[in-house]
């Protein structure tokens, strides 16, 4: 017997069983407009206050990010923006919520370091349980939900001791992974969730981005992982947001749009290049809000 397109039935079967239907879930998230971006300190490699920026094509770029989703039907809610945090506009690193509770984020550097308590402050008043950190952490740019598992990044921003305050809080396991690129400071940097349903978690990453220990863990968790090519990574292709079937992604990142579709997915670019002039892409302006 002969499959569909030439493939003995037996081969596509196989197939149909590796390659799960890909399948969009509803998704909430907050985000930031960038009222105040600029570039006037020097806290990652992307950054260069020399290198002039372009605040209103910066609003624009995100404004067609902020339609995308609302278009995808999501519920895009909206944190004010505040004067002399430039950065406040990359939203995943405010805090890390699942289950109804805000983790509460603890900046390394102390430009960034009022905007803990601006988005902690949003969280009470949207009637999340709001944990406030002891040790520094920067949200979810190094902490990603994958299954009932937390991948949680270290190295450069968050403290692994946030690790077990991760744990302790939300009750998950929680698998620490050591970025030792500082183009990739960020766990969102490196990897990118595809499909965190348990029972077929699905991740995309760059194997560069981690020591040894690391990308060895990732191997052996997530075998049928995409690999993304280094040019890609380069323009923070990895930085993108999914809802299992949907996944917004740096438009200048072709190869893995087209390894996405091959996997089943929907990629959609968008242009963030002037917010790369700051270190952040699709995800980092996307704090997903898990009630």
């Amino acid at each position: 017997m002969i499959a569909t397109g030439g493939q003995p039935a037996e081969q596509a079967a196989e197939q149909a069983v590796a390659r799960p239907e890909r399948r969009p879930t509803a998704r909430t998230v907050l985000m930031c407009r960038p009222e105040h971006f600029t570039v006037v300190y020097r806290i990652n490699p992307w950054m260069n206050p020399a290198e002039p920026t372009d605040t209103g094509l910066a609003v624009a770029q995100w404004q067609v990010l902020h339609d995308t989703f609302v278009g995808l039907g999501y519920d895009v809610q909206l944190i004010d923006p505040i004067e002399g945090l430039p950065d406040m506009v990359y939203a995943a690193n405010g805090g890390f919520v699942v289950g109804g509770i805000a983790y509460g984020a603890k900046f390394t550097y102390p430009e960034r370091q009022p905007e803990g308590p601006a988005y902690m402050e949003w969280f009470r008043e949207a009637g999340f349980d709001v944990r406030e950190p002891v040790e520094v952490n920067e949200g979810e740019g190094d902490f990603l939900l994958v299954g009932d598992a937390i991948l949680a990044g270290t190295g450069f921003r968050s403290d692994s001791r946030s690790h077990e305050e991760l744990a302790a809080i939300f009750g998950r396991e929680v698998v620490t992974l050591r970025l030792v690129n500082p183009s990739f400071y960020h766990l969102d940097t490196a990897v990118a969730v595809l499909d965190p349903t348990p029972g077929q978690e699905h991740i995309a990453y760059l194997p560069s981005a981690f020591d040894e220990a690391s990308v060895a863990l990732l191997q052996a968790r997530f075998p049928d992982a995409i690999i993304v090519n280094e040019a890609d990574a380069a323009v923070l292709g990895l930085n993108s947001f999914s809802d299992g079937y949907h996944v917004v992604i740096a438009s200048r990142a072709t190869d893995f749009e087209r390894q996405l579709r091959e996997h089943g997915y929907h990629p959609i670019g968008v242009d963030l290049s002037e917010l790369l002039l700051g270190g952040g892409g699709v995800k980092c302006c996307t704090l997903e809000l898990r009630r």
